[in-house]
């Protein structure tokens, strides 16, 4: 007696702007799917404009996981979304649907694809211990002396990302091992043949121009309102929703720092280099993974989900 195999899962993976949740969204339409969120900012309810999370009647058209779920106020970690999607997906194969994975976080793809560690809890007085040694030594001395103990997390972690930063820290405070070290060698969530992956990378002129107009139509759609809005709770500012691209830019006009003008060249700016590094991680993580250059290709990605 012959058995249906697994239903697909395509992980769909590309820089901000280029188009990749719009082409999820077609796949699912044509595939009968369902999309699961992987962008480390969507998951935050406050930010639909400015992080360009699909809209209402976008998420009308097709199941959508895992978007707008979370509060500014709350800090995700790559583990608290890793178990999230491992539930969705699981209950979207239980329905025996196809899944699509999209999203421009890096270390969300490489969680569900190569694991993540089963690391002890950290104490609440060494997660305060740390966060007043990094406001006292300031970043660039806290990261020399994590540098020392976790070389490859201090030289992959981002300028400004005290979460990243301090987390390193905290376990090999506790634990005695380095952060990388506890990363190798860990069971993913989706075994090996069970996903398909692609990388949505246009040409980098088109899309730095789709950054900056995207980034303009933003501002008239609400995304200083949404900003405003936040500014006004009084959240960390080292809250990751707070570190969104724009925010920093556009909290600075609300403030009178900037002009308008100079608060969306400003995030225009910081989101072009964002995206350079975006497409750097994918070339260097996922070379082997399917490469497409426009959003019209939807024969060779049903291609890429054949058995």
């Amino acid at each position: 007696m012959s058995t249906q195999p697994p239903p697909p899962i395509l992980l769909l993976a590309g820089p901000t702007a280029s188009g990749k949740s719009g082409l999820a969204l077609g796949l699912a339409e044509a595939i009968g799917g369902e999309i699961v969120n992987a962008d480390s900012m969507q998951v935050y309810a406050d930010l639909r404009v400015l992080t360009a999370r699909p809209s209402p009647q976008d998420e009308a058209r097709a199941p959508h996981h895992l978007y707008g779920v979370a509060d500014a106020a709350q800090a995700w970690s790559v583990g608290r979304w890793l178990a999230a999607a491992g539930k969705a997906l699981g209950e979207i194969a239980a329905r025996g649907r196809p899944a699509i994975v999209v999203g421009g976080t890096g270390l969300y793809f490489r969680a569900l694809t190569r694991g993540l560690a089963d690391i002890p809890a950290i104490p609440r007085e060494i997660r305060e211990q740390t966060l007043s040694a990094f406001a006292e030594q300031g970043e660039a001395a806290f990261r020399a002396r994590l540098a020392k103990a976790d070389p490859r997390a201090e030289a992959r972690i981002a300028p400004g990302d005290r979460q990243r930063l301090t987390r390193a820290w905290e376990v090999y405070e506790v634990t005695g091992r380095a952060l990388s070290d506890w990363h190798s060698g860990t069971a993913p969530t989706l075994a090996a043949g069970a996903w398909r992956g692609a990388v949505l990378a246009p040409p980098r002129a088109e899309l730095y121009a789709r950054i900056d107009t995207r980034l303009a139509r933003m501002i008239g759609e609400g995304a200083l309102g949404e900003v405003a809005a936040m500014i006004a709770r009084d959240l960390d500012p080292h809250l990751p929703a707070m570190k969104a691209l724009g925010v920093e830019a556009l909290a600075a006009q609300l403030a009178g720092a900037l002009s308008p003008e100079e608060a969306l060249a400003q995030a225009q700016m910081e989101t072009r280099r964002y995206a350079k590094r975006q497409m750097t991680w994918f070339n260097r993580q996922s070379p082997d993974w399917l490469r497409l250059e426009g959003t019209d290709d939807m024969g060779r990605l049903l291609r890429q989900l054949a058995p």
